[in-house]
């Protein structure tokens, strides 16, 4: 059985008497997408520096590929985009990504054609002799994930990859992060969109405080946190729907999308008498289906009030 590509054992991390990370334990299994989850503010980027070794615990234990040597002594077998991107502004892009790749290992003859493929790869190829600050955002976000790329990591790990991109551009990426994975190789990333590690998380760990809140494969975890639970789809004013919606000892949580929701039934309630409450009052349906629930629902029950907490205190 390989060895985890990451093992987190109940790390602690502190800054000025506050505690980011609060002995917090994980395990990244060779192979497949794993996802840190968790709101704004929940440790996600300080776990990742803490795995990169950016950052030092203050209790616990850090090891990568079995070993407790650190990233930096196994950087040729990791790739790293940070939440804060970072590129030389008036280097060009292709000279750039070479760079990259020599620091990696890599000969200057076969960076420059590894760059050129990449580029090509993420529609990027004409600006290859511009320079950084010529480029967009977005397009800048692609070059720095091209270097992360350059080496062929065994470990990539990437903090909020899809923050700030375009649908096109995000799904460019997305494609690229499953193939990384289907070749046997794993992916770690953080992210706050819970749709984005449904899509394509094999196991997921959802934080908040700096602790583990939820942790497992996404089956499990949904599993876990039970219930039955239905979609809804309003093919008009729902107005005659907010009284059933209301109603607690028939729905026990609501989470509401303005023209959908995702219900939560009540412990002993079946979905057919939410129909049969539904149809009686007159509200026009264009969706009623019993679901799973999503990470989005499980998220918003597991950390919403921490969330919200969270955001008050940032905003104050």
């Amino acid at each position: 059985m390989p060895l985890p590509s990451v093992s987190v054992e109940s790390v602690t991390k502190r800054f000025s008497g506050h505690t980011a990370v609060n002995r917090l334990s994980l395990e990244v299994s060779a192979g497949g997408i794993f996802g840190l989850l968790g709101p704004n503010g929940a440790g996600k980027s300080t776990m990742i520096r803490l795995i990169m070794g950016i950052l030092e615990p203050d209790e616990g234990r850090v090891s990568l590929f079995g070993s407790a040597h650190g990233s930096r002594k196994l950087s040729a077998r990791i790739g790293y985009l940070p939440e804060e991107r970072g590129l030389y502004k008036k280097m060009k892009v292709l000279d750039h990504l070479i760079f990259l790749g020599e620091t990696k290992g890599i000969s200057r003859a076969d960076a420059r054609r590894r760059a050129q493929a990449w580029l090509e790869r993420l529609g990027i190829s004409e600006w290859a002799l511009k320079k950084v600050e010529d480029l967009s955002k977005g397009m800048q976000q692609k070059v720095q994930f091209a270097g992360a790329l350059l080496h062929e990591p065994e470990l990539v790990i990437l903090d909020e990859p899809f923050s700030g991109l375009d649908p096109v551009n995000a799904q460019v990426m997305k494609d690229i992060v499953v193939e990384i994975a289907a070749s046997g190789r794993t992916v770690l990333f953080s992210t706050h969109v819970m749709e984005q590690a449904e899509r394509m998380c094999d196991h997921i760990a959802i934080i908040a405080r700096g602790e583990t809140v939820v942790s497992g494969t996404v089956a499990q975890v949904k599993a876990d946190f039970g219930g039955r639970h239905v979609a809804l789809g309003f093919s008009h004013d729902k107005s005659r729907a907010e009284t059933i919606l209301a109603d607690r000892s028939l729905i026990a949580r609501v989470d509401d999308y303005g023209a959908s929701a995702e219900l939560q039934m009540a412990d002993g309630a079946d979905p057919e008498q939410l129909l049969a409450a539904l149809v009686h009052a007159g509200v026009g349906l264009r969706r009623f289906e019993v679901v799973e629930p999503s990470l989005h629902a499980i998220f918003i029950a597991k950390v919403g009030a921490d969330a919200a907490v969270a955001h008050a205190g940032a905003a104050a």
